[in-house]
């Protein structure tokens, strides 16, 4: 990997040649790409199909025009309008929740225009058949962006040090890396070909470097001289390409904050005037509303589950201390599933496959039934339906040392499910406690009603296909 000395980086590392190397870009292949990100192909393809759909359906050639005319001036609409809101919780929803969103949006409008409107989509299926379209048009287009390497966003990274190796080696790593970086602008000579990408220039050719490459994206990394940076990109902005910081784009792209690279200053931004508000009665009624819900579905479970875990011989419930909201101490309930003499050396981080969970225990974490008690700590206020998973006192003091901002992830109230349990697995040491981290601070920006909804339905397969820990 990359070493640190004082405070030079000597960036050697050893990647995927074919996830991160950097070719000429055709025409053709430059046309494409921007007709797919900035959504022309799109919508054409949904002009088509709302006339095969309308011609389909439609009795009249009239009829046939001005229903095809209304399903692509909404489901266009829609869908823009889907993606605009969605921007900054992108790996929330993923594809196919961007897909299903659009669709369904698109279906909405489409309906209320044909209240007012008889001549528009009489038959109810013409609707169903137009938002199937638009769901599978939209998956397509973000599956092509992934997939297809020459469709695939290009990105000039400006700056250096181990922030843009660590971005590089997640790029080259991530199978589903939609990104295509076409090289660094850095003054330092050490960054030159990292991992396969080129160093194109210093910050004073950075203007041309641009007008070169003509990329659709450029991530500033760079920590000092940054409006030097700023009026480069701002003397070649007519070339049509977008700006963002690295912390930004980590979380846009992958849903998570790079923590060695947050300041205090970061944090300002969850307290900006601009900041979606998501407010404590909202969060609070969504928390009710699901754990009531959750408690009425399985109530016929308790029983035989209590039955199950007694077979094990000890305790049906097991009770333990975690850290709350604000630090406070609260006693979380779970259906026991390791042995009583679990932690007779004392406190032990739980690993994935622990050796001292039983076999009803093992059947339990898997499908996670065995945090179904939660639910009555929700009732209680002492937990959230998300948030972060909450940690145990005993390795607090180790944490708040080794892990920047650690203590600062109570400024959420604990969940039972979240995006860093959604996103990452067992935590049984520092490094994997700071990627966790990572995701929780993802959440602490973004957290909002819709991404609430949105985690619990991704926590949702591992309940079905019994994919938990």
């Amino acid at each position: 990997m990359a070493t640190a000395e004082a405070g030079k980086v000597p960036l050697e590392l050893v990647l995927p040649s074919e996830r991160l190397t950097v070719v000429d870009e055709p025409a053709a292949s430059a046309v494409a790409r921007r007709m797919l990100l900035y959504g022309h192909s799109r919508v054409f393809a949904t002009l088509v199909t709302s006339v095969i759909v309308a011609a389909s359906f439609e009795a009249t050639l009239a009829s046939a025009l001005v229903t095809s005319l209304v399903f692509t001036c909404s489901w266009t609409l829609a869908v823009h309008v889907a993606e605009r809101s969605l921007q900054t919780v992108q790996a929330a929803a993923g594809r196919f929740g961007m897909a299903a969103i659009g669709a369904l949006s698109g279906a909405a409008v489409a309906s209320g225009v044909s209240f007012w409107l008889r001549a528009v989509a009489e038959s109810r299926a013409e609707v169903v058949t137009m938002a199937a379209a638009s769901f599978t048009l939209v998956l397509a287009a973000e599956v092509a962006r992934e997939r297809i390497a020459v469709l695939r966003p290009r990105v000039l990274l400006v700056g250096g040090g181990r922030s843009v190796l660590d971005l590089l080696e997640v790029l080259a790593y991530d199978d589903r890396n939609p990104f295509t970086v076409v090289g660094i602008v850095d003054d330092d000579s050490a960054a030159s070909g990292i991992g396969g990408v080129p160093r194109l220039g210093d910050l004073h050719s950075l203007a041309a470097v641009v007008a070169m490459e003509k990329p659709d994206l450029v991530v500033v990394a760079q920590t000092r001289g940054r409006p030097e940076v700023f009026s480069c990109l701002a003397s070649a902005a007519s070339l049509g390409f977008r700006v963002v910081g690295l912390p930004e784009f980590c979380e846009q792209a992958f849903g998570r904050v790079p923590v060695r690279n947050v300041t205090d200053a970061w944090f300002m931004s969850v307290i900006h005037l601009y900041q979606r508000s998501y407010s404590r009665a909202t969060k609070r009624a969504f928390d009710l509303v699901v754990a009531l819900a959750g408690i009425l579905v399985a109530a016929p479970l308790f029983p035989l589950l209590a039955v199950l875990v007694r077979s094990t011989k000890g305790p049906v419930f097991y009770r333990q201390t975690r850290l709350g909201e604000n630090g406070r101490p609260f006693s979380i309930l779970k259906f026991r599933t390791m042995t009583v003499d679990a932690e007779s050396k004392g406190a032990v981080w739980a690993v994935e496959h622990d050796p001292r969970t039983t076999r009803v225990g093992r059947l339990l974490r898997r499908i996670r039934l065995d945090e179904l008690p939660q639910l009555i700590n929700v009732l209680r206020g002492e937990m959230s339906i998300v948030g972060p998973r909450p940690e145990r006192p005993e390795f607090h003091a180790m944490l708040e040392e080794n892990v920047p901002f650690w203590s600062r992830r109570h400024l959420l109230k604990p969940g039972i499910t979240g995006w860093a349990q959604v996103r990452a697995g067992y935590a049984a040491d520092a490094q994997s406690t700071e990627e966790k981290l990572a995701y929780d601070l993802w959440y602490l920006r973004h957290q909002s009603l819709l991404v609430d909804f949105l985690i619990c339905m991704r926590t949702l397969p591992s309940l079905f296909f019994a994919t938990g820990r």
